[in-house]
């Protein structure tokens, strides 16, 4: 059994936020940008074996000009299963009064688990102390925040990215974040390749931070990380598919042919994100 820390729902905000990058996304991740339902979702996971997932909204739309997921949706999501499935909040970190009224009303009245945020696609520094109020707040909230960090597949292959910056997703401005806000759980999403080295510092320095391994096939995972995943680290490696764009099924095979202490494999699939979610 294991929980999908990283997988998004393929419903209109997901398909609507991107439809300007569509083909370029398609392109990119060799995978359809499709409208599907939760059902479909959920048929895909138990074909696996995963018990539950964790839902990342995703509102592109200060790069698209195309609104995306809401947290209203995403509470309507979750309370179909709440069994399996576990929805984060989305909020814009840059509007502190009110990033901080709705990520209390995301957690306090739809339930919400957590915060997702993606600095590239949402323009912001994950330093910035504009964003500090929001973090105090999911910090007394008891919720973990999710960052995306490394490259990113919106904009790839396009003329100047489609104007989104990689610098944003560099891992070192979680450290900072991290030392700021010692109660607050993050995870480093994507191991924040290529940069995935300043990653493993990072969590290996503190012990609020973890790392999801999401949006690689394991196959291509850098040797070094699966290393760390499998020693210093493995109380902080956590599973992850970026779902619809890489299949829980291929992330498991592959996963399997790692070379890997049972006990590590543990941890990763399951153990590491139980005590990330406090089940």
């Amino acid at each position: 059994m294991a929980i999908d820390i990283h997988a998004h729902f393929p419903g209109p905000g997901f398909v609507g936020t991107f439809r300007p990058l569509k083909e370029h996304l398609e392109r990119y991740f060799r995978a359809k940008v499709v409208e599907r339902t939760m059902e479909d979702v959920l048929r895909d996971y138990s074909e696996t074996g995963v018990e539950k997932l964790v839902l990342l909204p995703i509102d592109a739309s200060k790069v698209t000009g195309e609104p995306g997921d809401t947290n209203d949706a995403f509470a309507k999501l979750q309370q179909m299963n709440p069994e399996r499935i576990i929805s984060f909040a989305t909020v814009d970190p840059l509007s502190p009064r009110g990033a901080v009224r709705e990520i209390e009303r995301a957690v306090k009245d739809l339930g919400l688990r957590g915060l997702k945020l993606h600095p590239q696609i949402q323009c912001f520094y994950p330093d910035d102390e504009r964003a500090y109020p929001l973090y105090e707040a999911c910090e007394d909230l008891g919720i973990p925040v999710l960052f995306h960090t490394g490259i990113t597949g919106v904009g790839a292959g396009m003329d100047g990215g489609y104007g989104i910056k990689l610098d944003y997703g560099r891992p070192i401005y979680l450290d900072k974040v991290a030392a700021d806000f010692p109660r607050l759980k993050i995870v480093m999403a994507h191991f924040g390749w290529p940069w995935h080295e300043e990653a493993l510092a990072i969590a290996l320095h503190k012990a609020n931070v973890f790392i999801d391994l999401s949006a690689w096939a394991p196959k291509y995972i850098p040797e070094i990380v699966i290393k760390y995943a499998d020693t210093l680290l493995s109380d902080k490696m956590l599973f992850g598919t970026d779902y619809p764009m890489l299949s829980p099924r291929r992330w498991l095979d592959e996963f399997r042919q790692l070379k890997l202490r049972q006990e590590s494999r543990e941890k990763i699939l399951k153990k590491n994100a139980e005590r990330l979610l406090g089940l």
